[in-house]
């Protein structure tokens, strides 16, 4: 009862959330442009909610079990949006598309004239394209469809998230409806409603082509943020099949609570391991009688960055007192899956310890892991005892690991804990991670069109606070965006130090308070650093790149 609760309230507060502002007037003119159809109102909202909730469980798995673009639904959707709006302004087209569903019963979809169909088709394409605020229960839904990790309690948590989002807008489609009615004009003039909401709906279909919308929805402040925000302490961490108790543990640690040693339930097994580095294949029943620590690490996250080097003190310091240490990398970006890349990475960071390739994902939805850098240790029976996600609380991890090691050996003498610096940041205010990329950026604070493809740029002025503007011609993608000549990239940021995460070879050119550097880059795509400062603090820099390098994401210490 409680999870459907929270996805039902989850869903609510989407409903009325800021992101939902552009597609509301598509949804009341659409309710209007039949008269008294009150089941035209109901069934554009029916196929809404049916085709969101669809696509956010099964369309990841969908587009990569066909091998196809993860954008590729996004553009069906858009596709779909114009036609229904064309069939809205020629009837001749709204007759040819309705005869291609003459196959349905229409007395199952709507009564004559309804236009209950046409509303449910105009839903459903509405429903791939309309993407409510990423909030709690959003995000657990859509990275255990990712991950293939959807099970019945995912299922029924997107159902009622899904009957929360429809309420508010089935009242604004209903609105629509009884405006019809009542005011005599519109129904006297039911050709000329139609119209309108046809154009509205390729107007609509053009401001998302070209992000209108987005850039809309990051200059209206979220109203509802402070309403949602209990949710985060609910739900997290993906529901998913598997070991229930695991899954508490890593609801404990996301949310900050420090049991001490628990039960987590059994070790799974390394699975699905392409490759191994510094060393052989390993074996969770090879580790028996051993302490373990299993952590999941990407080469190019600054926040593993910072936290691996206690692991390999930890692995150097405790190995001879049987400790064991396994790192599963387990890729965020396309070229993380390069074992030439995550072997370079391993170098440069100094890792000894074990290295299990994790490109297909196997071992990571084991373990149902959801964050960059997980640790999960493991006491001498195989049984998992503390779970940590993200940096820091490191003394009390090394703590950890000693008790097991005593109870696992009573009477070892065990050497003096290690002296690493710890670098978390503890500015609660610093800028969040920014993606570059089409499918995930929410940071773009610019007046272009923020799309696949090869756009110029020229965006004066000051970005908003942690939001990036850019200059020059660039070529956008999914993942990154590429550099053409002049091309450079403006942000505006609150934090102590500033990494950019590119790939190529060339140069970044690093203007600051009047100053001026240049950053060499070559080898494996990596974080560099583009700003430091002695504590945290908001700035504005600007970063000139050279043709042909790739910006995937900014991160902030």
């Amino acid at each position: 009862m409680t999870l459907l609760l929270v996805g039902f309230v989850g869903g609510l507060l989407a409903g009325v959330s800021p992101c939902v502002l552009p597609v509301l007037p598509v949804i009341l003119l659409g309710g209007a442009s039949s008269t008294g159809s009150r089941s035209r109102a109901v069934a554009i909202v029916a196929g809404l909610t049916l085709s969101f909730a669809l696509i956010t469980l099964f369309g990841t798995l969908l587009l990569a079990a066909l091998h196809l673009p993860s954008s590729l639904l996004r553009w069906l959707g858009l596709g779909a949006l114009v036609l229904l709006g064309v069939s809205m302004l020629v009837p001749p087209v709204e007759r040819l598309l309705e005869r291609a569903f003459a196959w349905i019963p229409q007395r199952q979809v709507a009564t004559k004239d309804s236009g209950a169909l046409g509303g449910f088709l105009l839903g459903l394409a509405l429903g791939a394209v309309f993407v409510p605020c990423a909030g709690p229960v959003l995000a657990a839904i859509a990275v255990a469809g990712a991950t293939g990790t959807i099970g019945t309690q995912t299922i029924l948590l997107t159902v009622a998230f899904a009957a929360g989002v429809a309420i508010p807008l089935l009242a604004v489609a209903l609105a629509g409806n009884k405006l019809t009615d009542r005011v005599r004009g519109l129904q006297q003039h039911q050709r000329l409603v139609r119209g309108i909401a046809g154009a509205t709906v390729i107007a609509l279909a053009i401001a998302l082509i070209f992000d209108v919308t987005g850039a809309i929805g990051r200059r209206i402040p979220d109203y509802t943020k402070s309403l949602a925000a209990p949710l985060t302490t609910r739900i997290n961490v993906p529901l998913a099949a598997g070991n229930g108790s695991l899954r508490t543990c890593q609801e404990g640690a996301y949310n900050g609570v420090d049991d001490g040693l628990d039960d987590c339930g059994r070790a799974p097994e390394f699975t699905g391991i392409s490759q191994w580095l510094n060393g052989p294949p390993v074996t969770m029943a090879d580790l028996r009688g051993k302490v373990v620590l299993v952590e999941f690490w990407a080469y190019s996250c600054i926040n593993c960055q910072r936290s691996l080097p206690h692991v390999q003190a930890w692995w150097k310091r405790y190995e001879s007192s049987g400790l064991r240490v396994v790192g599963v990398h387990t890729p965020e970006y396309a070229f993380e899956h390069d074992t030439d890349n995550i072997a370079a990475g391993a170098a440069k960071l100094g890792l000894t310890f074990p290295l299990a390739v994790d490109n297909d994902y196997g071992t990571w939805k084991a373990y149902q892991n959801v964050a960059w850098p997980a640790g999960y240790l493991i006491d001498a029976t195989g049984v998992i005892r503390h779970v940590s996600l993200g940096e820091g609380d490191y003394d009390q991890k090394e703590v950890d690991i000693r008790a097991l090691l005593t109870a696992a050996n009573p009477g070892v003498v065990l050497p003096a804990p290690t002296q690493v610096r710890d670098a978390t940041p503890t500015d609660r205010q610093r800028t969040p991670e920014t993606y570059f990329g089409t499918a995930k950026q929410q940071m773009y604070d610019g007046r272009g069109a923020y799309v696949d493809g090869e756009s110029t740029f020229d965006d004066d002025g000051e970005p908003a606070l942690h939001h990036y503007r850019l200059t020059g011609p660039w070529t956008l993608s999914e993942e990154a965006i590429t550099a053409g000549p002049g091309a450079a990239i403006r942000l505006s940021y609150r934090a102590r130090e500033v990494y950019l995460n590119v790939a190529g070879t060339g140069t970044l050119t690093i203007t600051e308070g009047g100053r001026t550097r240049t950053v060499e880059v070559s080898g494996p795509p990596d974080i560099r650093t583009v700003a430091s400062n002695p504590t945290s603090r908001a700035s504005t820099v600007s970063i000139a790149l050279s043709p042909g390098l790739a910006a995937y994401s900014l991160t902030f210490g």
